[in-house]
């Protein structure tokens, strides 16, 4: 709703101030995408993780709004959208994670890939979503994003560009924590995978 806030009413209801303060709103946005991303670093608890992730993004939707140009502000926009989607997916599989287990430590899993294939496949994709792979949804709104900002000043696009690195970093760390390895604690033997209605809910 911030982001759109801007988009809707600060832009267009005060251009020359928005134009004014531009540089000071995306030093700040970059601000946040690499200090958020560097704080998901250190999380232990997944939905913190995927909290601060989507600070992270929501930087590069400020910074895409302040290109002020065609591609930067399109792709603020498909980002919105797209962050919504897989952020928002994220959550529920984390949520149908606690459901099962009751706790949201990264310490507490492990090798869940052999216990839970069907939800370790779901967790993949939409994490590899929320960095950009090229194909999914992300791709498409980061991409035009910093394509607006080189257009606009080169070095925000380079520094943006470093959080997408984090961004791959943090998530396939937190990935391979929760998935991969073998099974330690004798709670996560026997959880169940997905249901049919679990299944269709995240498939939509």
């Amino acid at each position: 709703m911030g982001t759109y806030g801007f988009l809707r009413f600060s832009i267009p209801l005060f251009p020359q101030a928005s134009l004014q303060l531009t540089p000071l709103v995306s030093i700040l946005a970059l601000i946040g995408i690499i200090y958020a991303a560097l704080v998901c670093m250190v999380q232990k608890d997944l939905k913190r993780l995927i909290a601060f992730s989507s600070v992270s993004h929501m930087g590069f939707v400020v910074l895409g709004l302040f290109a002020l140009n065609l591609q930067g502000i399109e792709g603020g926009i498909l980002q919105m959208l797209n962050h919504g989607f897989s952020t928002g997916a994220l959550f529920l599989l984390v949520g149908m994670l606690y459901e099962r287990r009751h706790t949201r430590m990264i310490e507490d899993f492990g090798g869940l890939w052999k216990q839970m294939p069907i939800f370790a496949a779901f967790f993949i994709v939409i994490t590899l979503s929320s960095i950009g792979l090229p194909g999914l949804n992300g791709f498409v709104g980061e991409f035009l994003i910093l394509v607006g900002v080189f257009k606009a000043k080169g070095v925000y696009a380079v520094v943006a560009a470093t959080g997408i690195i984090l961004a791959a970093a943090y998530m396939l760390w937190m990935f391979q924590r929760v998935m991969f390895g073998e099974i330690t604690k004798p709670e996560n033997k026997v959880l169940k995978d997905l249901s049919k209605r679990e299944i269709l809910s995240s498939s939509v």
